[in-house]
């Protein structure tokens, strides 16, 4: 089973690429512009310097809800969007997916048979209903709002939210959800939810077939090593990220305007970890184990874990600014404990009218 690459990444050069000149611009968004896009308890180290630091806002003042807004110590930086503008901006980030209607398939090709063997064999996957999915990973600036605290290595209001476990994760869904019917900004039978691995896969193909969501190359001629011209106007990955500290979409979407499905942070999703596709999916409803047991020797290493060794696993998605380009791939996925934590592990979320019930092969 393919392992999550956490080892340390040697910081790069700061050189003005294509990519970081894209990041430049979106940073300049994200912390002046009016809203628009594992480890031990102990803390991190601190992360290196790096070009993608230097205009990030060190602390994050959002009021929690139900507590206090934490301040930078100098006092000196300007007060956060308030909880009311951070939700409608989340519920305004949200793309409707209808499948059967228009640009969005009924169904879909999930995996590949040229893959590894947790890819294949490639299936058909039908979609059953509408939905909605964020534009955007879940930004630090509302988790923090909504949980109270922001357990993330890489600061910065609009960097994607990490460090968090999977059961963290579906807790600020449950929270949010509560506070968004509350305030009437979204249905009384709507939720906010994990995405399942296949509308994970479905809204990154965005319509297409081939290995990336923009083409089968991730390579200019010429590209060597982690080199990746093409995939870096799309992804954060060893190639071009010095670590996990851009702002959300700082890059290309894909065609259905979704930002960072390639790269950035793994994804959760709400299935559980299954080694192949062996026994499905054939719809969009999340798969889940009756009994699950732990492959301790599969386990990710340096993954920073407590000491259940009955933890379950996840499925993640997607790749990290921790892995090469060939791991960045439209049907790349690997298990994650949902006891685990890492910085190159987060979440987007997905609106829904009712929640996917569970299959249990």
């Amino acid at each position: 089973m393919p392992k999550l690459n956490l080892a340390p990444i040697r910081l790069r050069s700061a050189a003005f690429t294509p990519a970081r000149r894209a990041y430049a611009v979106a940073l300049a968004v994200a912390c002046f512009a009016a809203p628009a896009h594992v480890q031990p308890p102990t803390p991190a180290a601190e992360p290196p310097p790096s070009v993608a630091t230097a205009g990030a806002d060190p602390a994050d003042t959002t009021p929690a809800v139900g507590g206090s807004a934490a301040r930078d110590a100098s006092g000196d930086h300007p007060a956060s969007p308030t909880l009311d503008a951070l939700l409608r901006r989340f519920v305004a980030e949200f793309v409707e997916i209808t499948p059967g209607t228009g640009r969005f398939p009924r169904t879909f090709v999930m995996g590949r048979d040229d893959g590894p063997v947790t890819e294949r064999p490639a299936h058909r996957v039908r979609m059953s209903r509408p939905f909605a999915i964020a534009k955007y990973e879940t930004p630090q600036n509302l988790y923090q709002a909504v949980m109270g605290t922001n357990p993330s290595r890489w600061k910065g209001p609009r960097n994607a939210a990490e460090m968090m476990t999977w059961h963290e994760a579906r807790t600020f869904c449950e929270r949010i959800t509560r506070i968004l019917r509350d305030r009437k900004l979204i249905a009384a039978d709507e939720h906010i939810r994990l995405p399942t691995e296949a509308e994970w896969e479905y809204c990154c193909r965005a319509g297409t077939t081939t290995l990336y969501s923009f083409g089968d190359s991730a390579q200019n001629d010429g590209d060597v090593g982690p080199k990746a011209g093409i995939l870096d106007r799309y992804a954060w990955h060893t190639g071009n990220a010095a670590g996990n500290d851009p702002p959300v979409g700082a890059l290309r979407p894909n065609k259905w305007g979704l930002f960072d499905m390639h790269g950035y942070l793994w994804e959760m999703t709400e299935d559980d970890w299954f080694p192949d596709y062996a026994t499905g999916p054939s719809d969009d409803r999340p798969r889940k184990r009756r009994s699950e047991r732990t492959d301790q020797a599969n386990a990710p290493k340096a993954v920073n874990r407590s000491a259940d060794p009955s933890s379950r696993r996840i499925t993640i998605r997607g790749g990290s600014w921790r892995d090469r380009f060939d791991r960045l791939t439209s049907t790349a996925r690997t298990a994650f404990p949902i006891d685990a934590r890492s910085d190159a592990v987060g979440f987007r979320c997905v609106r829904s009218r009712r929640p996917p019930s569970r299959r249990t092969p």
